[in-house]
C-alpha cells in the first residue's frame, strides 16, 4: 500500500496547492489597489525585474538573432530562397522563440531573485511583522512584484525580438552580403501586425503573468529555512520553464 499511499498523497498535495495558489491569485488581484495607489513600490519592483534584465535579454536576442541568421542561410540556400532570410528570421522570432526564450531568461534571473527574496522575508519574520504591524504583506510586499513582473515581460521579449532580428541582419547583409532592400521588404511582406506581432505580445504577456506568479507563490509558500527558501527558489525556475512551455503548446494551437 506504500505506493498507493504516496500517489495518494501527492495527487492531493497537488490539487492543493493548485487551489491556493487561485486563491492567492485572487487576493493579489483583490488588494492591487493599494499597492498601485503607490506606484512608486511598482516602479522600483520594474527596475529590479526588469531593467537589471535587460543585459541578459538583449545580449541572448543578439546571439540568437545571430545563430538563426546562419542557420537559416545554410537552409534556405540549398533551396535557392536565400533572399527570404529576414522573413525567416523574423517569423521565429515574433511567433516563439522571441517570447518563449525571453520568458525563460526572466524567469531564472528575476523569478528565481523575487522567490529568494519573499522567502528570505518570510524566514526571518518579516512579514509577520508587517501583519502585527496591519500592513497587509500582499498589498505591500507581493502585488508590486506581481505587477512588476507582468508590465516587464511583455518589453523584454519586444527587446528580445528587435536584437534577434538586428542579428539575423548583421550576419545575413553585412557578413554574407544579401542584399539589405531584400532583406527588409521580405520580412515586411511576411510580417502580420496582427498575426505575428501581436499574437506575440500577448504570449509574453501569458509568460509574465505564469512565471511572476510562480514566483512569489512559491516565495510566500516558501519553508522559513535556508533549505526551504533554496528548495523554493529551484521549484520557480523548473516550475515556471515548465509551464512556460505548456502555455506556449497551448497558445499556439489557438493563435496559429
Amino acid at each position: 500500500m506504500s505506493p498507493l499511499r504516496r500517489l495518494g498523497h501527492t495527487t492531493i498535495n497537488a490539487i492543493w496547492r493548485l487551489g491556493f495558489i487561485t486563491r492567492f491569485l485572487l487576493a493579489i488581484l483583490r488588494y492591487s489597489g493599494q499597492s498601485l495607489l503607490r506606484f512608486n513600490l511598482t516602479i522600483r519592483e520594474i527596475y529590479f525585474a526588469g531593467v537589471m534584465s535587460v543585459i541578459i535579454v538583449v545580449v541572448s536576442g543578439l546571439f540568437v538573432g545571430m545563430v538563426l541568421g546562419l542557420q537559416g542561410y545554410n537552409t534556405l540556400s540549398r533551396f535557392g530562397s536565400a533572399d527570404a532570410l529576414g522573413a525567416l528570421v523574423a517569423l521565429s522570432l515574433l511567433r516563439e522563440l522571441g517570447p518563449v526564450l525571453a520568458a525563460l531568461l526572466f524567469s531564472s534571473r528575476a523569478g528565481s531573485a523575487m522567490t529568494a527574496e519573499i522567502g528570505l522575508m518570510k524566514a526571518t519574520e518579516q512579514l509577520d511583522a508587517m501583519s502585527v504591524m496591519a500592513v497587509n504583506p500582499i498589498a505591500r510586499v507581493v502585488a508590486p512584484r506581481f505587477w512588476a513582473g507582468v508590465i516587464s515581460m511583455p518589453i523584454l521579449a519586444a527587446m528580445f525580438n528587435v536584437m534577434g532580428i538586428f542579428g539575423g541582419y548583421l550576419i545575413g547583409v553585412v557578413m554574407i552580403g544579401l542584399d539589405s532592400g531584400t532583406f527588409w521588404s521580405q520580412m515586411q511582406n511576411n510580417v502580420d501586425l496582427h498575426y505575428d506581432v501581436v499574437n506575440g505580445l500577448i504570449k509574453s504577456l501569458c509568460f509574465g503573468i505564469a512565471v511572476t506568479l510562480i514566483a512569489v507563490f512559491e516565495g510566500y509558500d516558501a519553508t522559513p529555512t535556508a533549505a526551504g527558501v533554496s528548495a523554493a527558489t529551484t521549484r520557480t525556475v523548473v516550475t515556471s520553464a515548465l509551464v512556460i512551455l505548456a502555455v506556449d503548446f497551448v497558445l499556439t494551437a489557438f493563435m496559429f
